[in-house]
């Protein structure tokens, strides 16, 4: 399996609402390694690795976010991988 690399910047009500932790889970149930943080602006930016299907499903979740969230625009970057080996929410 060719493996893929994308970083999706969240905005919208994401901090404070459990995005990262559930953004994790959803990589790690869709069998991703992924990290996830905070930006300064209020935003959250993931990066996730792995099968191109599994991404593309990953990416709509993140278009909606766990139940406290209110996404309101995500901004998509493929790039090279980075090796990302697990599931870290970076603090």
């Amino acid at each position: 399996m060719r493996a893929f690399h994308r970083t999706i910047r969240v905005q919208g009500r994401v901090q404070g609402v459990g995005f990262r932790a559930a953004a994790m889970a959803e990589a790690k149930r869709l069998g991703l390694s992924g990290t996830a943080m905070n930006l300064a602006s209020g935003g959250v930016e993931i990066h996730v690795e792995g099968g191109l299907g599994p991404i593309e499903e990953f990416t709509r979740w993140a278009g909606i976010g766990p139940a406290l969230a209110h996404v309101v625009e995500l901004v998509i970057a493929d790039g090279p991988l980075e090796g990302l080996t697990d599931i870290r929410v970076i603090r």
